[in-house]
């Protein structure tokens, strides 16, 4: 059993979707929240997207992909380059759910449920290859040196 878990950790496409589970809860149970408290419709998604967001660089960097920037530049580099991803990827779904639903007639949650799934595959490629790129050279360097 502790093998079987430990494999599945050990598997960053399997803590992406977990961790991406728990981005969207977060989002979810802020906003929830934030309505119990009578914050205007609007600006409560916006203040649980922006908590979302900052949830998931946090967890997508350390527990995902692993990444170990060496300084603080390296950290802002990196949350940068994640932010213009998820901005992207929000246009990407904007545009999307406009196409499909808007322009092509799709029904709603199968147009948005569509745009979800592009949207998911293109954050994690952002995510793997442009934006957490550290955590790859340490385990780089770490196998070249297992190897020596």
């Amino acid at each position: 059993m502790k093998n079987m878990i430990r494999a599945l950790y050990n598997n960053h496409i399997i803590r992406y979707i977990f961790f991406g589970g728990c981005t969207t809860l977060v989002n979810l149970v802020s906003f929830y929240l934030l309505r119990k408290a009578r914050v205007e419709l609007n600006t409560a998604n916006f203040i649980s997207i922006v908590v979302a967001i900052l949830f998931a660089y946090v967890v997508n960097s350390r527990f995902v992909f692993q990444d170990h920037p060496e300084d603080l530049r390296g950290h802002l580099a990196a949350f940068l380059r994640f932010i213009g991803a998820r901005a992207l990827t929000m246009i990407i779904e904007i545009g999307g759910v406009w196409l499909l639903v808007g322009q092509l007639g799709m029904q709603d949650m199968v147009g948005k449920t569509a745009t979800q799934i592009l949207v998911l595959i293109l954050n994690y490629v952002f995510s793997r290859f442009f934006v957490f790129t550290s955590g790859k050279k340490a385990d780089h360097d770490k196998q070249t040196v297992e190897r020596i």
